[in-house]
């Protein structure tokens, strides 16, 4: 039964956010989202192709905005501040499967789950992974192919494979 209702509310997600952006399919998708749990603000806006998962344990404040093909995985707790930018491809990972001890088994070793919180008025490049536990300060900007592993100080730049600091943002 279970297998069921993850892959209906799969199929069903996949059906509402092919949709185009307007304005009314945006709020048919924050609709579908509050429906299994999420918290969001206004004026959301979800490209084509946005995939969120389970989408319980998400908040989202007013004038985000997802970009085509963004993947978000809510398990572990995703909140993300008003005005920020998620970039094409970008992903945002709150939960990882557990590496097993010794010889154990990767199929049986469970999973892991670390909230991820994202600040106001940020920027996720795209293609960037955002990865379980992180959290990224207010203004924020995370260059587009960047892997973030540690916590991202307010009004940054970081880039890279590990995400490091190139700069401060001029205030």
């Amino acid at each position: 039964m279970k297998y069921f209702l993850v892959v209906s509310y799969e199929f069903i997600m996949k059906l509402i956010f092919s949709l185009p952006r307007f304005r009314f399919f945006n709020r048919v998708k924050s609709v579908f989202l509050r429906l299994v749990g999420a918290k969001l603000g206004a004026r959301i806006v979800f490209y084509p192709g946005v995939w969120i998962v389970p989408g319980r344990y998400l908040e989202v404040g007013d004038d985000v905005d997802f970009a085509l093909g963004v993947i978000v995985t809510t398990s572990g707790g995703v909140t993300i501040g008003s005005r920020t930018l998620i970039g094409y491809r970008a992903q945002i990972i709150s939960a990882n499967h557990k590496i097993p001890e010794g010889k154990g088994k990767v199929f049986d070793s469970g999973h892991e789950y670390k909230k991820v919180v994202i600040g106001s008025d940020c920027w996720i490049g795209a293609n960037s992974l955002i990865m379980p536990g992180v959290t990224i300060g207010d203004g924020a900007v995370v260059a587009a192919g960047s892997v973030v592993t540690k916590d991202v100080l307010s009004y940054t730049v970081v880039a890279g494979v590990p995400a490091k600091k190139i700069r401060d943002r001029k205030l």
